[in-house]
């Protein structure tokens, strides 16, 4: 991830990843929840089948975080 005002500021995770659709419809309405304060992810697409990434971290590497 690099940070858009500040692109020397970055943060990147390295390691095997797991892919998933248990639980991603709960996420994203949890998300919808928390930044759009809706129940319910409002753009949800019923053609789309949603997947959760989860990274099991092997290495962590950043910049700019010194301050």
């Amino acid at each position: 991830m690099v940070d858009p005002d500040n692109t020397y500021q970055w943060l990147a995770v390295s390691g095997p990843t797991e892919l998933t659709t248990d639980g991603a419809d709960a996420q994203i309405d949890k998300l919808a929840k928390k930044y759009l304060g809706q129940d319910e992810y409002p753009w949800r697409d019923p053609a789309e089948e949603r997947i959760t990434v989860r990274i099991h971290p092997d290495k962590v590497d950043a910049s700019g975080f010194d301050e």
